[in-house]
């Protein structure tokens, strides 16, 4: 998938305003998803999305020591994007549901397995 097409795919599954907080919103959840997965997955990830998103994925330089819940995932990638949870949790929805078109679905469910219980309202379709 092209970066074109993914971007127009969260800002459209996102019910953005803007081609411009599609994007802020992709590189938020991806950057919050570098800090939860284990660097090799997210090196695995990034090599089956478009390079300009890719760069989100990587350069974390030691491997996630934490996990979080929902809620701080959430937390984390509404304060990257400067808006209120509720709208960042849609914004995560709509980057998983074109994550999941975008990359194998071996790849995807791999990288769903990372995720606790409590993130599946985030995988809904």
């Amino acid at each position: 998938m092209e970066y074109t097409e993914f971007i127009t795919h969260v800002q459209s599954l996102a019910q953005s305003n803007s081609r411009e907080e599609a994007e802020v919103a992709t590189r938020a959840t991806l950057e919050t998803v570098r800090e939860l997965i284990p660097k090799n997955e997210a090196q695995e990830l990034a090599a089956q999305i478009p390079p300009e998103l890719a760069e989100c994925l990587r350069g974390r330089e030691v491997e996630a020591s934490q996990s979080f819940h929902l809620q701080e995932f959430i937390e984390r990638a509404s304060q990257k994007e400067n808006i209120e949870p509720t709208t960042a949790a849609m914004h995560v929805r709509a980057v998983f549901a074109v994550l999941q078109n975008a990359v194998t679905p071996e790849k995807f469910k791999k990288f769903h397995t990372y995720f606790s219980h409590d993130y599946e309202e985030l995988f809904a379709t």
